[in-house]
Order: C-alpha cells, then structure tokens, then sequence
C-alpha cells in the first residue's frame, strides 16, 4: 500500500458532493422538509402524550415524535407495573433540548399538572372527588387526591362534632375542594358539606310530612345550657329544658347524654325557618290533674328548695307540681337580707299554703304564717313585760335612737338619751354598731302600734355618785361644752357630766371659764333622781356667792314630774316605783 492510500480524500469529497452526494441544494432542502414533517411540533413546560420505546429496571425511553427521545426514571411508573413497549403515557416537557442535547421528560410533574386541572374543575362545577386519608395534623386531617395532599380541617369532617381524628387515618373518603390558595399551592376540602347537601332534601322532605303533634324518635345530637338538639334522622329539632319534664331542670345534662335515643312530640314548627320545637313532658299527664283534693288554702304541705332568688324561693311540693314563698312570707322580720344564709336548694322545709289557683297552676306559700304573728301570741305580754330583760340585736341607727331586735318581728326603740347614764350621746353610732347584740330593759309597751320602748341594761352610776360628789366637795372638771345664757356642761371623774350655771364660770382673774380648761369645782346640789349635779368655780374662791345661789339652786333641783309619752303610761308607773325606792334608801 502506498503511502497515500487509506487517506481521505477532501478534494474528491468536496468535488463529487458532500459525503458522496449527487444532490443538489435544492434537493437537500426538500428532503430537509420531508423529514421535519414527520416530527412533532412540542413546546416546553406542556403536558404530551409519548410512546414507550424501551425499558429497563433503571429507566423508560418515551418517544413523543420529536427528533430525540426522552429518558424517564423507571420510579415515576410504579403506578404501571404491567408497563411495556408501546404504551402510552403522559408526560411533561421540561426541556426540549438540554446542554447535552437531549429531551428532558417528567411523568411525575405531567401527572401533577393533570391533578391541578382536576381539581381546579372540581371546584368549578362541584364535583365530589374521592381521597385517600394519609394522617391527621393539628386541627384537621391530609387527604391525598390525585396524588396531591390537601386539607380536610376538622370542622369540616362531620355535622357532629368529631372527638377523635384518628379513626379516618387510611380510609378513603368523598370532599368537594371549597377553596385553593394557588400562592403557597395550598388545597382545603370538605365532607361536611356532602352531608349537608345530602341532609338538605332529606330535611325538605321531613318537613312537608311535618305535623303538631306528631311523635318521633331521635337521637341527641349536641347539649346545651338551654335544650338539647334532637336529630330526627335529618333534621334537627330543639328540646328546651322547659319542655323537658314536668318537674325543674336545672341542667339539660341532668337527663341526657350526646347519642342518646329519645322519644319527642312535635309542639311548635316554622317551615320558612326550618325550625321544630319538641318536647317530652308533654308524652305525660299533667301532675296538676293528680294534684289531691286535700291541698287546700291554709292546708301545711311540705317541699323541697329546687331555686333560690332575691325575691322567695320555689317550692317543689310533689313531681311538676312548684309553689312559691315570696321574700316577705319567709320571715316576721324586716331584716331578711340574704336568703341564702338561711335556706339552700335541697333543703325540705314545711310551709302554709296561702293561695291556690289550680286552673293557671299557681301556689303561693308562707313560712312565717306557720308560727303566727309574735305581736299577737298569748305569751307576748308575759314576756316582754315592763322591766324584762332581753338580748337583742342592733337593726338600725338614726340621730333619735337604735332599733333593736328582740326576736323575728319584734323590735324595740333604745332612744339616744338612754344609752349612757352618765353623759349624753350626740349619736347612737358613737356608742352601738350595727349587728353587735346588746342586753336591754323593756321600759314600755304599746301593742296596738307594735312598738316597745327599751333601755340598756347596766348598773345605775348615779348609786355611787351620792358618795363620790357629796355637796361641798371640791372636784376636778373639764369643760366640754358652753351654751349662751344656760351654762357649761362638765365632764368630772367615772365620767359623770355636771352642769355649771355661767354665773359661776367666772374665774379668780374675774375671765369666764373657757371649752377645754380643767379646773376645781364645788358640788352646789345633786339630785339622784334626776341624774343632775350642780356646780360653781367661782365659790371656791368666793364664798359670799354662796348665799345668792342658795335660793336658785334649790329651785333647780326640785323634782320635776316627767310627762309621759303617750302609749308609755307603763313606764311612767315604772319610773315612780324606782324614786319611792330610791327615797326608801335615802331614809335608811
């Protein structure tokens, strides 16, 4: 072989035609175009539909007309085990030549696009879709439809309310999409509204078959404050606890529980609002009808507390049948404030019927008319007569006195001028509070009015004060008060009050005594009867004033008669025994 042989030739090449060829230009361009007709036109990012050419365990060859064939992963057909040359499949065109050249083809995204068209259908037209339910998350659960995991939130799973999530985990289930958030590819579905739907024409149809009267059967559905809700096998009815029974239902929860089978009565019903009232105690006889004949007004009956209110309690007195004791029926005393401190819902009490009206079921009851008006009992002047001693209780304060209670319904006035023996008393607050309970002396009675006059019980002061402030003792006093033309009222030891006429307020430097100052006054005159001690500063250092007083005071401290309030005729024969006694004494 020479050394020219086997090389090509380039210029023999080039003479004779490209690789051979006797074609001309226009023939390669007409050939050209017979070949591109027999290729498809395909566009990037579009969904085709390709021929299996070949595969192998690693990978799938899909031609789809175009000059080069494309290589999927054999993964993305693991949906298609029975896959052989010649089926065809639907893929997405993501790129039509990459670096290398080549078609680049994806089944997963072509049936990922697919899905989206579906579903983007679906909530169109309403279509139901089946799903495959994958596993819960917070508030809801992942339902897989067209390979897609959408959102099933748990509002949306039942019309009952759903406890538990887990029992729907790996079981297939009908939505419709109600809402797709293409930002974030985000899907929310629903089978609650299947239900409704389907419960709307079962409820149209109830509905019109629907009567007053009627009885039914359900099951309990929800429970509330109020009632319970009764499904009736599609629509849904109210029990309000009213109609529940005869007798108080305090809470619906006392006589249902969510599930329970129930037997109702159709009482009450609107169509427009789609609205059924039901009721139970209606399926029994009135307990008015069993009530007996022997429960009359002024008849004793015994009850139980079902309520308490400001107003009276409510009486159970037998099963349906309720009275009521009204807040001034409780008590003689007009000082019940709380009835709860006294009473409680349970409690079993006897009362007195007071009125009956069986046509409208209406009883009123009383307590207090069990043991009678107090101010009427045969006992009462025995016991509350002139000069008994009693424990009562501080009612009221008013600038004249302290109503006092002795016993429910009967009250006593401690006036202000007797609450202290030895000193007055500007306000009964000064000396009493309210609630605080104090021993009490009965000084007069007047029935008629109901009204008892009361002193406090304590040891008379004035007893030692004739020892203690004989007359022409010199003692030690304080002035508290002066009154213009009368005097000066002064406080002396153990808290005893004199009275200083102002003519003897006059002092050594011939200044007249001042509110506040302590000085030395001499007693001019006591009367123990009248619980009054007279006294001078000027006769301590000015005896001669002594003559001109003599007179004048003798003249104060006669005895005076006291006029008696009328009503009070018992305290005045009271007051007239204690001086005769009193001057007794004073012979001994």
């Amino acid at each position: 072989m020479s050394a020219t042989e086997g090389v090509f030739n380039w210029d023999q090449y080039d003479k004779v035609g490209k690789l051979g060829s006797t074609y001309t230009d226009q023939a390669r361009e007409d050939m050209a175009a017979i070949y591109g007709a027999t290729l498809s036109a395909i566009n990037q990012y579009e969904v085709v539909t390709g021929s299996v050419i070949s595969l192998t365990n690693k990978d799938v060859v899909v031609g789809v007309g175009y000059k080069s064939d494309g290589l999927i992963a054999a993964s993305e057909f693991r949906d298609l085990p029975d896959l052989k040359p010649g089926d065809e499949v639907e893929v997405y065109i993501e790129e039509t030549e990459n670096a290398k050249g080549q078609l680049v083809l994806s089944r997963k995204k072509a049936k990922l696009v697919r899905a989206w068209e579906k579903i983007q259908h679906a909530i169109e037209y309403g279509e139901v879709l089946e799903g495959l339910v994958k596993r819960r998350t917070k508030g809801g659960l992942i339902v897989e439809i067209f390979d897609i995991e959408t959102f099933l939130p748990g509002s949306q799973i039942d019309i009952r309310p759903v406890l538990d999530f887990d029992v729907f985990v790996g079981k297939t289930i009908d939505v419709v999409v109600i809402k797709i958030n293409h930002t974030n590819d985000n899907v929310v579905v629903s089978h609650k509204a299947l239900t409704e739907k389907k419960l709307e024409g079962q409820k149209l149809e109830i509905m019109s078959k629907l009567e007053k009267g009627q009885i039914l059967e359900g099951y309990v559905k929800n429970i509330t404050k109020f009632g319970a809700f009764i499904d009736l096998g599609g629509v849904d009815g109210l029990l309000h606890k009213l109609d529940m029974a005869w007798s108080r239902v305090n809470h619906p929860e006392e006589l249902f529980t969510l599930g329970q089978k129930v037997r109702v009565v159709v009482i009450g019903f609107n169509e427009d609002k789609k609205r059924i009232s039901l009721g139970m105690k209606q399926l029994q006889d009135h307990p008015w009808d069993a009530l007996p004949e022997t429960v009359q007004v002024g008849a004793t009956i015994k009850g139980t507390i079902t309520n308490i209110a400001d107003y009276g309690l409510f009486i159970e007195l037998m099963p349906g049948v309720e009275g009521f004791v009204y807040v001034l029926d409780i008590s003689w005393s007009q000082y019940l404030r709380d009835i709860n401190e006294h009473y409680a819902i349970g409690d079993t009490i006897e009362t007195c019927i007071l009125s009956l009206d069986r046509k409208n079921h209406k009883i009123s009851l009383g307590i207090k008319q069990l043991t009678g008006d107090p101010w009427e009992q045969d006992a009462f002047l025995s016991t509350y007569a002139v000069g008994a001693s009693h424990e009562g209780i501080v009612r009221n304060l008013t600038h004249f006195g302290a109503f006092i209670e002795l016993e429910p319904g009967i009250e006593g006035l401690l006036h202000v001028s007797r609450l202290s023996g030895t000193k007055r008393v500007a306000h009964p607050a000064d000396v009493l509070k309210l609630g605080e309970k104090v021993e009490v002396i009965v000084l007069g009675i007047n029935r008629e009015n109901r009204r008892l006059s009361l002193g406090l019980k304590q040891e008379n002061p004035w007893d030692a004060c004739e020892k203690i402030f004989q007359i022409g003792t010199v003692h030690k006093g304080t002035i508290l008060k002066k009154t213009p033309g009368r005097g000066a009222i002064v406080e002396l030891a153990h808290g005893i009050e004199g009275h200083v006429p102002q003519q003897h307020l006059i002092k050594v430097d011939g200044e007249e005594a001042a509110v506040g100052e302590e000085l030395d006054f001499q007693v001019l005159k006591l009367a123990k009867a009248d619980k009054k001690i007279i006294l001078s500063h000027q006769i301590i250092f000015n005896p001669a004033v002594e003559a001109k007083t003599e007179g004048k005071v003798k003249t104060e401290s006669k005895v005076k008669t006291e006029k008696v309030p009328r009503g009070f005729e018992a305290f005045a024969d009271l007051k007239e025994k204690l001086e005769q006694n009193t001057q007794g004494e004073d012979k001994a």
